[in-house]
């Protein structure tokens, strides 16, 4: 099997073609969040259940606790009771022998059927206080109004920008049908955007999180489609003879570089977002594939086995001669470059299993973040501090995230096989 083939179908769901279309059956169910691992350093945080939080349909403080300790920098302790609210100074003496920060808060439910989230952040061992927020929200954005909330906390306490209220996307396979699928950073609210007999593959966010792009076999082919996430309206990019694949957007939005075979090979061609006139990027006799942008736009990283195996290079955006980026192990595939350019993550086999690994591009080090055998499609949180990326447990796809260490790791677990993960931009997805 060639390497595009490889690449783009590493599981046998993710063949080209299934048979006709029939309702799905059954609820989506939401992901439980299983957290595991203890983090090298971690701040510990005291969080109270907030008042009247038993009235309102989402358990507000027990979300933002989820939140702050999939990150893997907060341990997190319970507080007993409802004992404080946003508007009454809790006993912060009593709590600065044993955590660094509390948050307490309340619920209200207002006259319009809506939900007032208020909280406060306190910091124990100044016994000062670190700001609040009033949230109104309806009862469909209690799970937002407990992510902003998270956010809030998480920037005051590491001053980096919190990814919690962002959004991700990935693909599932229920019986015979392909669900390209977008949903809460946790994991949470799953809102299907296709459902398709075809396979779906390498879907990728626009910087400002209103669309997608992907790959659907629809028509008994590869083709790029282009979708707006708020009104699932399509379009098709890419449908050259051959095979069309492996979109990825400029940093400006203006451009996708995308895998074309309309000339012979598998090659790297840029195209505007709006179609028109493609520019072909690769000139070789190699595969090359899975391209990234950097996010300074100046650069594209690729998979190529223009070495003899496949191997991640960088080549300059305008065009030029690629360099080779990894030399670790003979097999490494899916590139993925921070948000703040200083880091790569990418699928490495090592003894015959493939692994996470994180680099630092300045440097070249390298660390496997993983210990599973079967990983795929690693992806960066917007703010840099998370991955999310497919793997097999007990013999089911699942998604996962990994701090940037490796010792925190969270599980989100559904019914369906789930795949091809990718975090959304800090501004979000438009939410219907």
């Amino acid at each position: 099997m060639s390497l595009l083939h490889r690449l783009s179908s590493r599981r046998a769901w993710l063949a080209a073609a299934a048979l006709a279309m029939a309702p799905l059956t059954g609820a989506w169910a939401q992901f439980r969040v299983e957290i595991s691992g203890v983090g090298a350093t971690q701040v510990p945080v005291a969080i109270a259940k907030f008042k009247n939080e038993g009235l309102a349909p989402q358990a507000i403080s027990a979300i933002i606790k989820a939140d702050l300790e999939r990150s893997g920098q907060f341990k997190m302790l319970d507080v007993p009771g409802e004992r404080w609210d946003d508007a009454n100074h809790p006993n912060l003496a009593e709590w600065k022998p044993k955590a660094d920060a509390m948050v307490v808060g309340s619920v209200t439910m207002l006259a319009d059927g809506r939900y007032d989230v208020r909280f406060r952040l306190w910091d124990t061992l100044k016994a000062a206080d670190m700001g609040g927020q009033s949230l109104v929200v309806t009862p469909g954005d209690l799970r937002l109004a407990a992510h902003r909330a998270a956010d809030f906390i998480y920037e005051k306490l590491t001053g980096d920008k919190g990814a919690f209220a962002t959004r991700i996307a990935y693909v599932s396979k229920v019986g015979k049908h392909y669900t390209l699928n977008v949903a809460d950073a946790d994991g949470e609210g799953v809102q299907p955007s296709l459902t398709s007999p075809a396979s779906i593959i390498s879907p990728a966010w626009s910087p400002d999180g209103r669309h997608l792009a992907y790959v659907t076999f629809e028509g008994g082919k590869a083709i790029i489609v282009v979708q707006e996430v708020l009104t699932g309206q399509r379009r098709v990019l890419a449908a050259f003879k051959g095979t069309n694949s492996a979109p990825a957007w400029s940093p400006d939005g203006q451009q996708l570089v995308v895998t074309l075979s309309r000339d012979g090979g598998s090659q790297l061609y840029v195209i505007g977002t709006s179609g028109g006139v493609v520019r072909r990027l690769t000139q070789s006799s190699a595969i090359d594939t899975e391209a990234v942008w950097s996010p300074d736009g100046a650069s594209i990283y690729f998979v190529s086995d223009r070495g003899g195996g496949p191997q991640i290079y960088r080549v300059p955006a305008q065009g030029g001669e690629p360099t080779r980026v990894t030399f670790n192990g003979s097999y490494n595939v899916s590139p993925a470059i921070s948000p703040d350019g200083r880091l790569m993550t990418y699928i490495g086999r090592v003894g015959g299993a493939d692994r996470v690994h994180l680099m630092e591009l300045s440097s070249g080090n390298v660390r496997v973040l993983t210990d599973t055998s079967d990983d795929e499609s690693p992806s960066f949180a917007p703010n840099s501090r998370l991955i999310v990326y497919a793997t097999r447990v007990n013999g089911r796809e699942v998604l996962m995230t990994t701090s940037l260490d490796g010792r925190i790791k969270a599980r989100l677990a559904t019914p369906a096989d789930v795949r091809e993960p990718v975090w959304g931009p800090q501004a979000g997805a438009a939410r219907r």
